[in-house]
């Protein structure tokens, strides 16, 4: 198979999608075609948010992205993902939190609209084709898989990062960037559990408690945020804690995760809250101290991991010392971290392109003729339809830009 098109979208998933529906929206007589290395396109979309496809959200800002490129500089200047699906006839909704979802809650609804709107328009879809080898340069580029190829004069890389390899993004892509010479940001899971002495953990797997989470390097507060914190065998869950997972980039290996387990109480209200306590059931073992304040599994490991004494004792003979360190951990109970869970449990990739190999239009600075978007590029959105906004954004924005480019226009 032998394919010459004007323009080739390398990756069929919501970034690729969206640059090809903009490519062809911006100059509806170029040639577009896609190239993606599963059996269909938007695999991936249709696993987000649970099936039900987290696909924006309303709060919008700096600080839910991070890496190398300004990610809200792109955002700003395309469509919100209300107003980019009600292009397409999909109705949306919100929840208190500004999470938007297709009023439908299928991630079905989102998958299908992308791709009737490809057909409409007259783009092509290439699936199976596992690009694993690019050649050549400007106006003049080829795209291989096996025998077949797929030659163009302009090229949108929109591939992905490592996470979640069943989608068929395991970073080969950004590994043929890299031999071209392009600046690659360190790879880390995002989005992701993060991994912890599964000796320390011991008691915990499969409780879930509602709490703070809070990042340190060294004695640096490197974020805080709030929500359910799920413990498993060997690591801490929940997307409060997928959310501190990008700061593994900077400070692996001296990443320290405090988990806040009563945040809604002061600690003046805790240590009173606790000499209640062991005044009201002195007489009964340290097994039931705080039952009143978590599920037996988690009261039993704190009050184990701060004493290391018999349960058995009485309530009554602990301390005010006692109590005072009881507290320190409900308050602030400390793992270290010890990396991030495999990539098939990442939602999402930190680090790829660089941003100093990239100009304004997300086209590359190094090569003419090539852009990029989404998750192949040096940005990750935190947890709650950020990175699926950026994959809608950073795909309008390249494939609007690299049509004009044909043109000779600039923005």
């Amino acid at each position: 198979m032998k394919i010459k098109t004007d323009i080739a979208v390398v990756g069929g998933g919501a970034s690729g999608l969206s640059a090809a529906i903009a490519a062809k929206t911006e100059s509806p007589s170029i040639n577009v075609v896609i190239a993606e290395r599963l059996e269909r396109v938007a695999s991936k979309i249709l696993a987000t948010g649970g099936g039900r496809c987290n696909l924006g959200n309303k709060n919008l800002c700096e600080r839910f992205y991070h890496g190398s490129i300004d990610a809200m500089k792109i955002i700003k200047n395309t469509p919100d993902a209300v107003d980019f699906f009600a292009d397409m006839g999909v109705l949306t909704a919100s929840d208190s939190e500004g999470r938007i979802y297709p009023a439908s809650y299928s991630a079905a609804t989102v998958s299908n609209a992308l791709r009737l709107k490809c057909a409409s328009l007259g783009v092509r879809e290439i699936c199976g084709f596992n690009a694993d080898s690019i050649t050549g340069h400007s106006e003049a580029f080829e795209i291989f898989s096996g025998n077949d190829s797929i030659s163009c004069r302009r090229l949108i890389i929109c591939a992905g990062g490592y996470a979640a390899p069943r989608f068929g993004t395991d970073g080969s892509i950004i590994r043929l960037f890299r031999e071209r010479g392009y600046k690659i940001a360190k790879i880390t899971p995002a989005a992701a559990p993060l991994k912890v002495d599964p000796g320390v953990l011991k008691g915990l797997k499969g409780i879930r408690v509602k709490g703070s989470v809070r990042a340190f390097s060294d004695k640096k507060l490197l974020g805080e945020e709030q929500g359910e914190i799920q413990f498993t065998d060997n690591s801490l869950s929940g997307i409060c804690v997928f959310n501190m997972a990008h700061f593994l980039a900077e400070h692996d290996g001296k990443l320290r995760i405090c988990l806040d387990l009563l945040p809604d109480m002061s600690n003046e209200q805790l240590m009173k809250y606790l000499e209640d306590i062991r005044r009201s059931r002195g007489d009964f073992s340290l097994e039931e101290f705080l039952t009143g304040a978590f599920v037996k599994n988690l009261a039993l490991y704190i009050v184990k991991r701060t004493l290391k004494r018999p349960l058995s004792e009485k309530i009554s003979a602990l301390s005010h010392n006692d109590l005072f360190l009881i507290a320190r951990n409900i308050k602030c109970l400390e793992f270290h971290v010890q990396g991030s869970s495999p990539w098939q449990n990442a939602q999402a990739t930190r680090g790829g392109i660089h941003a100093s190999c990239i100009n304004d239009e997300l086209g590359s600075s190094l090569e003419k003729g090539i852009f990029f978007a989404g998750e192949i590029l040096d940005t990750v959105g935190d947890c709650g339809g950020y990175n699926l906004q950026w994959a809608w954004s950073s795909g309008t924005a390249a494939g609007r830009n690299c049509a004009r480019s044909l043109k000779g226009e600039r923005r």
